[in-house]
């Protein structure tokens, strides 16, 4: 078995900015509106951005949270497609990468 410790330890580090983000989403979605209701309208489109911004980290998040535990389970670098070994560079510039370039494709 390889060893991706410093894969691991990007994916960790991504795994926190994208954590942190998506903590200062959630807390300026919780912000109350604004009196003016003019105001009101253009908070509540930028929520609306906010929202989408939102889903897609969490969604990323995910991604990297399943890549963690297959480095943790032994599965990672593994198609799960075809059952062959993932490039090393595919790998260091794709690190949620489930599938090798072939089968990606």
């Amino acid at each position: 078995m390889a060893d991706y410790a410093q894969i691991a330890a990007r994916l960790e580090a991504r795994l926190a900015e994208l954590t942190a983000r998506a903590e200062g989403i959630e807390d300026d979605l919780r912000s109350p509106l604004d009196a003016d209701f003019a105001e009101q309208a253009s908070e509540l489109a930028d929520d609306e951005a906010l929202e989408g911004v939102d889903e897609l980290l969490r969604a990323e998040a995910a991604e990297v949270r399943a890549a963690l535990g297959r480095i943790a389970s032994g599965t990672y670098g593994i198609c799960t497609n075809c059952g062959a070994e993932i490039p090393r560079a595919r790998l260091e510039a794709q690190p949620v990468a489930t599938r090798c370039i072939r089968c990606a494709a």
